[in-house]
């Protein structure tokens, strides 16, 4: 699957690449909680994720989320696409969360889903992780009554 730059009112998505490990493991990493990774193993994580699924039948598709009045990275969108099924996550930088970043790249993100191949998308998603349920909600998908590994499977069918 092409991984397009997509754009939002507030937000460039560009298509994750090496070089973004330097930016990302200053400007975000550093505000995603836990330990932030240097920006080698940033680079070494990205180069896998740029070289793609070993499996010819999935794809790996990974943007930056580049805000645009202050042209800085505020967080990440992906979607694992295999046959017409996609499985999406987003991550928002702390100092950036509570502005909907996550919510209108989580829609541009869906929005280009169903434009090409995909037909279903899902989200997992930590029952209490209520920002991330509610960009799920926004976004069109509605929770299930699957679990998989302690996290609700959100579910959105894009084609009637």
């Amino acid at each position: 699957m092409d991984i397009d730059t997509l754009h939002t009112a507030r937000l460039d998505l560009l298509p994750l690449q090496v070089t973004h490990a330097a930016e990302t493991a200053t400007t975000l990493h550093t505000f995603i909680g836990g330990s932030p990774s240097t920006p080698e193993a940033l680079r070494l994580r990205y180069e896998r994720l740029v070289a793609g699924c070993p499996d010819p039948s999935v794809s790996w598709c990974n943007w930056v989320l580049r805000e645009k009045s202050e042209s800085r990275l505020v967080g990440t969108v992906q979607a694992t696409v295999t046959g017409s099924l996609a499985e999406i996550a987003w991550i928002i930088g702390t100092p950036w969360q509570g502005r909907g970043y996550a919510t209108e790249a989580a829609r541009a993100l869906v929005a280009h889903l169903g434009q090409v191949r995909v037909s279903t998308v899902i989200a997992h998603i930590h029952p209490d992780h209520h920002a991330s349920a509610a960009v799920a909600r926004a976004t069109g998908l509605e929770p299930t009554e699957e679990q998989q590994d302690g996290e609700v499977r959100w579910l959105l069918s894009l084609r009637p």
